[in-house]
């Protein structure tokens, strides 16, 4: 399978482009299970209950045991992660937030222990950056799937940049390659650092990940949970 033609792979010209600046979510730690302060656990603990303050400290616990054991690879990051998040239960977004579409923060779906496509991913994406995985690695993927008339959003790991990516996903415990997922269908992917729709044979246009609004809309909350 030709995964470029497919989406699925990063920009061509993405060494070239090491240089672009960064967006304010890497360089201010924004999403970091170490940023969640007493008053930010408080302050969920008064919208969700005590359950909140234990599921926040579980992810700091998390993160700092698995940053201080020694691995072999970056990747042997990914299945401890993976599992971390997958465990929180699946909601609908009308359900839990009374909305059709919500982006949570990671704070905000463990602290109200629930989740839907994007809040797994972006809990792990986030996390992983923590865990030292650059962001060059890693994309958020808006995909289609055959399973459901809804569209879907996974993390994809690339071992580097013209690899075939590692998906993570929270509707399987396995984490596979994209070219073992021809049920999804990229739409666009994006990072910290830019937003990219494929095109059939050609590189993909590349924009701000700005403009992605649900994703300005994570961000601004999550400069907003620094301030408790």
């Amino acid at each position: 399978m030709n995964l470029a033609r497919q989406g699925w792979a990063p920009h061509a010209l993405c060494a070239l482009l090491a240089a672009v600046a960064v967006a304010l979510a890497a360089s201010a730690e924004l999403g970091f299970s170490r940023s969640v302060t007493p008053g930010l656990i408080a302050h969920f603990e008064r919208l969700f209950g005590k359950g909140a303050r234990t599921r926040l400290e579980g992810w700091k616990t998390f993160v700092r045991d698995t940053g201080g054991r020694p691995v072999a690879r970056e990747t042997d990051f990914l299945q401890p992660v993976n599992r971390f998040f997958n465990r929180l239960p699946s909601v609908e977004d009308m359900d839990h937030w009374g909305v059709e579409d919500y982006w949570a923060t990671p704070a905000e779906a463990l602290s109200s222990n629930g989740a839907d496509c994007e809040d797994y991913a972006i809990g792990k994406y986030f996390t992983l950056k923590e865990l030292g995985v650059p962001i060059t690695r890693l994309r958020l993927v808006y995909a289609k799937t055959w399973s459901s008339r809804n569209a879907h959003l996974v993390l994809a790991y690339y071992p580097d940049a013209r690899a075939d990516p590692l998906i993570l996903d929270n509707m399987e415990a396995a984490i596979r390659p994209a070219s073992d997922r021809p049920d999804l269908t990229p739409v666009y992917t994006f990072n910290d650092e830019d937003l990219l729709l494929p095109q059939a044979g050609v590189a993909p246009i590349r924009m701000s990940a700005q403009s992605n609004r649900k994703w300005r809309d994570v961000l601004d909350k999550l400069a907003k949970e620094l301030t408790y």
